[in-house]
């Protein structure tokens, strides 16, 4: 059996191709061959931890964890609506699709599906639908046909969460093929030291983390107005960059919270063990179904910090974060039910510590990369499933 993971981008950025990269590093050590297809710009270059696996080849960038296990980076024209433009996926795909068992296709990526569709391929599909196209509304209307084809042709089409299979309109009639299976990490492991020194940057204050690209569907606005209700022993930390960095400076600058919210840019994957280690407590104030899962909180759990994070709509996120025992759920656009959350988390010791076993208790039996690699083995494995 020999598999292929066909989508998304490289460097590895968004929880897709987190997902992607997890499945094959993971099916790697278990002896299973399994390559990863996505495309790539021409200006980025590998990841500092993979510049020793990887190799430019013909095909493009190559990232080898073993003799059946690679990462095969083919490159991109532009990225276009979140789309990378890649005509090279479409040629790899049709002189190597024979050589795979199952192609493991990952939604929404239209580039994808379109070579997959030209690729002439004639085994197993199986389609991990990750979100429903929901900004991208003139991208959807041309992609619905090949979407529709995707949607039939998939022998089981796998969500990250029961609330999104379940409310995807896209899905609706093909419910009985449908299998929940959430996403799945390593555990993110800090060194208590280097949190250590990294909180004495903040002495006294209860650190509230959150993480995630600067974009509207974010809802980094709402976190920075519900800074204002938190006491000041409060101070919120935002990593990561995009469009809105600038506007939510002025935002910051405008209501004069300049000493209480913090916004770090992009942190690479090195710093990041020690800041979700470092923070009282992990908050996600995403407001858009854009938002499917969440990744940062299972990467906050891992560490025992407690989730506050927001009810949107047809939206896994809330479920994720289970209500009352790994965190608090509150409706997305909601300053002040955020703060009121985040303040009901860290109220005294003992509520606090309760929900850090609840979080860490989440993880560890719900979201280890061990349980998404069984129950996806179990797919590749089997034509029922349990």
């Amino acid at each position: 059996m020999r598999i292929l993971q066909l989508g998304k981008f490289y460097p590895i950025r968004g929880g897709v191709e987190k997902v992607m990269w997890n499945l094959t590093q993971g099916l790697a050590e278990r002896g299973v061959p399994c390559d990863m297809l996505c495309a790539k710009l021409k200006k980025d270059r590998p990841d500092a931890e993979h510049e020793i696996m990887a190799s430019e080849t013909k095909d493009g960038l190559v990232i080898e964890f073993g003799p059946e296990n690679r990462v095969i980076c083919v490159p991109a024209l532009t990225k276009k609506a979140a789309t990378m433009i890649s005509p090279a996926m479409i040629f790899w795909l049709r002189k190597h699709a024979r050589e795979y068992d199952i192609i493991h296709v990952h939604h929404p990526d239209p580039m994808a599906a379109l070579a997959l569709w030209l690729s002439g391929f004639k085994g197993r599909i199986i389609l991990h639908w990750h979100s429903d196209i929901v900004a991208q509304k003139l991208l959807l209307h041309f992609y619905k046909p090949l979407q529709k084809w995707l949607i039939q042709k998939a022998e089981w089409i796998v969500g990250t969460t029961p609330i999104y299979l379940e409310k995807s309109p896209a899905l609706y009639y093909v419910q009985q093929k449908t299998v929940c299976v959430p996403i799945g990490i390593a555990p993110v492991i800090y060194e208590p030291d280097q949190a250590e020194h990294f909180r004495n940057l903040y002495p006294g204050k209860k650190i509230v983390f959150a993480l995630g690209r600067l974009v509207a569907y974010k809802g980094f606005h709402y976190l920075v107005e519900a800074a204002r209700l938190l006491p000041d022993n409060y101070v919120v930390l935002i990593g990561g960059t995009g469009p809105l960095k600038e506007e939510l400076q002025e935002q910051i600058h405008r209501l004069h919270l300049d000493k209480k919210v913090r916004m770090l840019g992009f942190i690479q994957n090195e710093y990041l063990p020690e800041m979700f280690g470092a923070c009282d407590v992990f908050v996600m104030s995403s407001q858009m179904k854009t938002e499917a899962f969440g990744i940062v909180q299972i990467e906050a759990m891992s560490c025992g910090r407690p989730v506050v994070a927001t009810t949107i709509p047809g939206s896994g996120v809330s479920w994720v974060n289970e209500n009352g025992f790994s965190g608090l759920n509150v409706p997305p656009k909601d300053p002040k039910a955020l703060a009121s959350a985040i303040t009901a988390v860290c109220s005294d010791e003992d509520t606090y510590l309760r929900f850090r076993a609840g979080a860490m208790e989440r993880f560890e039996n719900c979201f280890t990369s061990r349980i998404m690699i069984d129950r996806i083995m179990h797919l590749y494995e089997n034509d029922e499933y349990y």
